[in-house]
């Protein structure tokens, strides 16, 4: 979420009106539950198509847990979309669709914090695939139907999944294919708003690139020091790319979940390249 508003931002600085959303898929820090809420679980939110829902500060599943969407909701003044990704690639197009039509929006705008969903992988520190994946993959769909849809990496390297080298390598596979759109970096005024915004809503890779923007150096451990983020000016960017080109070049596991019925089988898919999940991750900790 937080990472989003930096592209709501630079929308709202063009005179564009921008709507936050995000997933229902809140990280064991904040729901130790494994995988997405379904949209039968979640409470206080108004439908607006298949798996796509408008979130007020109110809107928590029905355990109580508390969405990212609900605090940028209550932070902003506005209402959050929340997007089930239970459903799979083309139901999401749907939903998203659906969601455009009601909400009365042109363009949607994919974002990936740190850079992760182009990997391929074969990168040691991938740790979350799965979601990114389907979420990349639903934006071709969206595209293959006409609508207009943009991918977004937001503070590239800040998650510590991928290396700079690694994403620094996928970016020019994109790039090579006409598939970098623009790129953006984080003005003084957007910083404030993502640093206050980080005080309402816990993230620490979003937090890492607002360090990049004030100009912070070296080396920074998140994930309770499982991860270390490179702190440099790369980190304050934003590389706007194709969703379709991205996963034709670079971006193999959206490819492979492209024709996928839910979640579940593109964890299978994504487990037939031989890539461990989130989701994975989240139902052996469950286990103990």
């Amino acid at each position: 979420m937080v990472g989003a508003l930096a592209s709501a931002l630079l929308c709202e600085r063009l005179g564009t009106p921008a709507v936050l959303g995000g997933t229902t898929w809140e990280r064991r820090p904040i729901d130790p539950r494994p995988g997405p809420r379904t949209v039968d679980e979640v409470n206080g939110a108004r439908p607006l198509g298949t798996g796509v829902l408008l979130a007020a500060p109110e809107t928590r599943t029905t355990e109580g847990v508390v969405f990212a969407e609900s605090r940028m909701a209550a932070l902003r003044g506005e209402s959050t979309v929340l997007v089930d990704p239970n459903p799979g690639p083309r139901s999401i197009a749907d939903g998203l669709e659906a969601a455009c039509d009601e909400l009365d929006a042109d363009l949607v705008v994919m974002v990936d914090v740190g850079g992760d969903v182009l990997g391929e992988g074969s990168e040691p520190g991938l740790a979350s695939p799965l979601c990114d994946a389907v979420m990349l993959a639903a934006g071709v769909h969206l595209q293959r139907r006409g609508r207009h849809a943009i991918a977004a990496v937001f503070g590239p390297c800040c998650d510590g999944e991928l290396t700079i080298d690694e994403l620094i390598d996928r970016l020019a596979r994109v790039a090579a294919a006409g598939g970098v759109l623009g790129t953006e970096g984080m003005p003084p005024p957007v910083a404030d708003e993502l640093e206050r915004a980080c005080a309402a809503i816990p993230t620490e890779a979003s937090a890492q690139a607002v360090r990049c923007a004030r100009g912070e150096i070296g080396e920074s451990a998140i994930r309770g020091g499982r991860r270390h983020v490179p702190l440099s000016p790369l980190g304050a960017l934003t590389f706007y790319i194709d969703p379709t080109i991205a996963a034709a070049s670079a971006a193999r596991l959206a490819e492979a979940v492209l024709d996928v019925d839910g979640l579940e089988q593109a964890n299978e898919a994504l487990h037939e390249l031989g890539v461990h999940t989130e989701l994975d991750y989240e139902r052996s900790m469950a286990e103990g």
